[in-house]
């Protein structure tokens, strides 16, 4: 098992496979975008594969979720995901995605065995999301939710991050789009994760601001502490349920304490916090003909030395150098 010093448990895995993206979200990137890793840099498939096999059979992991960069990007996305659902035992399969091409993936991935979807959308207005993204992709990505939801990807899941002065007015307009349609929605408080370094927590809308807001337009009732678990997100039920909303409150609210997150960057690298600064090579002892015994115990080890906490509120925290795009949801 994936236990690190702390006695925390690593049973859910990030994957990344790609650090390309086809949207430039302000938070993330520049409106340039970045230098995407080099192909030769990148995990195979059968790499991709053979690092969440060894997870799964060996290391105790029992979710498995597909990220990127825009993992919908990736060409080979759909076979790996029917690999993974072939394993035994059978891990959980989810997916992270900005939405752009689920119109037409969908139905391939829930066939593959793809069990749900999460997709980031931050704002219902086309000129706002053009300001974000610098794409004017809206209607894409609510064509994808469509065909998710057709596809049986129930719940949709969609993730929000508001920012001060640009769609913080959002909030309950957001909620009511989800609710009447049945999608799960999620704030997410913005983190120092973007390429440009500028992450300002004056100008992040927090878990109790967003509260606040929705508090304006509905009555909100905390969940039962117990049904989170590890979960990242605060659910608080909605005027009286069944209905929930959830709150991950990343930097005003570390769920430090219970994480049970680890992750595998595009090019074959285990991360065991969001914000390390430190990372494992898994890809070139791969490559370089390492046993899955000697993997597993890079794995271990990597995880083992995972810190306490994020300390975003620490004097000493550093800002990780790759940027959000490149390390994976």
């Amino acid at each position: 098992m994936l236990v690190d010093s702390f006695g925390r448990t690593a049973t859910d895995l990030r994957v990344s496979l790609t650090d390309k993206c086809n949207l430039r979200c302000s938070y993330c990137m520049p409106p340039e975008g970045l230098d995407w890793l080099p192909k030769p840099e990148l995990l195979t498939d059968d790499e991709v594969v053979r690092l969440v096999t060894l997870g799964v059979e060996r290391l105790g992991i029992t979710e498995v979720r597909y990220t990127g960069g825009e993992p919908l990007l990736r060409r080979g996305i759909a076979d790996i995901v029917r690999r993974t659902a072939a394993l035994s035992p059978r891990p959980q399969i989810s997916l992270t995605t900005n939405g752009i091409g689920l119109d037409r993936l969908a139905g391939p991935l829930a066939e593959a065995g793809l069990d749900r979807v999460n997709v980031s959308l931050d704002t219902l207005d086309r000129e706002v999301f053009r300001r974000l993204a610098h794409r004017d992709r809206l209607d894409d990505v609510l064509k994808g939710l469509v065909a998710a939801q057709e596809a049986g990807l129930d719940p949709v899941k969609i993730n929000a991050v508001l920012m001060r002065g640009i769609n913080d007015a959002e909030a309950v307009p957001l909620l009511r789009f989800c609710l009447d349609r049945g999608y799960r929605l999620r704030f997410i408080e913005q983190m120092p994760l973007d390429a440009q370094h500028g992450w300002n927590r004056a100008d992040m809308v927090t878990a109790d601001e967003i509260l606040g807001l929705l508090g304006e337009a509905f009555t909100l009732t905390p969940d039962e502490p117990e049904a989170r678990g590890s979960a990242p997100a605060e659910s608080f039920v909605i005027d009286g349920g069944p209905e929930t909303v959830g709150v991950i409150g990343s930097v005003t609210r570390p769920f430090c304490g219970t994480c049970d997150r680890v992750r595998i960057t595009a090019d074959g690298q285990v991360r065991n916090c969001l914000f390390a600064t430190e990372e494992s090579n898994l890809r070139d002892a791969m490559r370089a003909g390492a046993s899955d015994d000697e993997l597993a115990g890079r794995w271990l080890a990597s995880v083992r030395a995972k810190r306490a906490g994020h300390g975003i509120d620490d004097p000493s925290f550093l800002q990780p150098s790759r940027p959000m795009s490149a390390i994976g949801g």
